[in-house]
């Protein structure tokens, strides 16, 4: 493999554990900038097609993708793969044994999806990849490791919250082995640093989770007085159990509001219960999951997003929640949270709110703040949009992302002596990959 001059395009495989997924959109985004950066993508789904998917920009990808051919075929490919490079493969899952004996649920489903990867096999040599990434630092991360032994190609890896707050899959070795450690805030670094000697054998780069803000623009529509506006998952990170008692705070204070949570979960029964017990039965209304373009709407409409983040008592916790950055884009003015990379989006006081986090009271006052100022809610709004111009363009930061990759693939190039490699590889398949079955 030659180094990637940058006029030509860089043959990238993008391993996720889901594609197409309803709630990856920002990977997607990711993907097409990639492509937009000269980068020819190849997409490894760990997990069959299980969403049915109707935004055009996902559907586009569609015919880039392959997903496994199922259990047995799979399992069988490995054991092939496992016949003709047994000290590669072998001493890959004797690491694994030995790294993850303690999760053994992680180890099984770890071995799991290398039999996925497995079964693609020959598409993957095919497509000739120059590095492989992974959109996560569990099991992505592990089969682009995986895959970048045998193939003897530089991998990378982009870790983002509860892959790495919650879940540790070898994450010293991975750091210690991949060649571009990508991370989505200054926060998860410091995070990082846990898993990584002094000082570390890689620099972890941060590349934001980002818009497309062409797609994304600062609405100048007159908002509905006194709408209030969560979007997530109803998930204990996003601290709805929180939300509710500041609601109903500000009902006990007369505030006029009323709120919209656009979302499903399993918590959904407990709040809506929470919500009823608190009052607010005709205030706060649970609308469950809703399209792109509706969500784009509610922000809209909205007088004020309110994101009260937490940290679980696992540990857990969201990066910094894309709904945020799409409010800011859209101008609407965001109160949220001290929490994980959340205070690298909003700047308090110039361009959103932030309180502590699990304090009703605190989270009430900001809303309460907002609601009664539209002066402070446009500059709010104006300096938002401002900051995900300056830091969030999905334009750049994908381009900073291409550069690293770049860079690996030269640098692996040098360390690697001529014929060095596991097996002479295929003339490489540019463009759009066709979009028969899978082999």
């Amino acid at each position: 493999m030659s180094d990637p001059p940058a006029s030509e395009p860089l043959r990238v495989l993008y391993v996720v554990s889901l594609f197409p997924s309803l709630s990856e959109t920002f990977i997607v985004r990711e993907m097409h900038a990639l492509i937009g950066h000269r980068a020819d993508l190849a997409i490894l789904s760990l997990k069959p097609a299980s969403e049915k998917i109707e935004q055009e920009r996902t559907v586009e990808l569609l015919g880039r993708a392959r997903h496994p051919l199922g259990a047995l075929r799979s399992m069988l490919a490995l054991l092939t793969l496992a016949l003709h490079h047994p000290l590669k493969v072998g001493g890959f899952l004797g690491l694994m044994c030995a790294r993850m004996w303690r999760q053994p649920l992680n180890l099984l489903r770890s071995i799991g999806a290398l039999c996925h990867a497995a079964g693609q096999w020959r598409w993957i040599r095919r497509f000739d990849p120059q590095i492989i990434h992974a959109a996560w630092a569990t099991y992505p991360a592990t089969v682009a490791w995986f895959l970048s032994r045998l193939l003897d190609v530089p991998y990378s890896f982009t870790s983002r919250a509860h892959d790495i707050f919650v879940e540790d899959h070898m994450m010293a070795d991975k750091l210690a082995s991949t060649a571009l450690p990508v991370t989505i805030t200054r926060n998860n670094v410091r995070h990082l640093a846990q898993w990584m000697p002094t000082p570390g054998p890689r620099l972890v780069q941060v590349v934001h989770s980002a818009l497309d803000l062409p797609n994304n623009p600062f609405s100048h529509a007159p908002r509905l007085p006194h709408r209030l506006l969560s979007v997530g998952r109803l998930d204990p990170i996003k601290g709805y159990d929180v939300l509710l008692p500041a609601l109903a705070e500000l009902q006990r204070r007369g505030v006029p509001f009323d709120s919209v949570v656009i979302g499903e979960g399993k918590l959904r029964r407990q709040l809506e219960a929470q919500r009823d017990a608190l009052g607010l039965g005709d205030r706060v209304s649970f609308v469950g999951a809703k399209p792109s373009g509706f969500v784009r709407q509610a922000m809209a409409d909205a007088t004020v997003m309110v994101m009260p983040c937490v940290v679980t008592p696992e540990g857990n916790a969201d990066g910094i929640p894309n709904v945020l950055t799409e409010a800011m884009a859209a101008g609407l003015p965001v109160v949220s949270t001290h929490v994980s990379g959340i205070p690298e989006l909003v700047d308090d006081g110039i361009c959103g709110r932030l309180v502590m986090p699990n304090d009703p009271q605190a989270l009430a006052h900001a809303v309460a703040e907002l609601l009664a100022d539209p002066a402070l809610r446009e500059g709010f709004a104006v300096e938002g949009r401002r900051k995900v111009e300056r830091e969030f363009d999905v334009v750049k930061e994908a381009g900073r992302l291409a550069a690293h990759m770049r860079d690996a693939v030269r640098e692996h190039g040098r360390r690697q002596p001529a014929g060095d490699a596991l097996a002479t590889h295929p003339p490489a398949r540019s463009g759009v990959l066709d979009g028969s079955a899978n082999q």
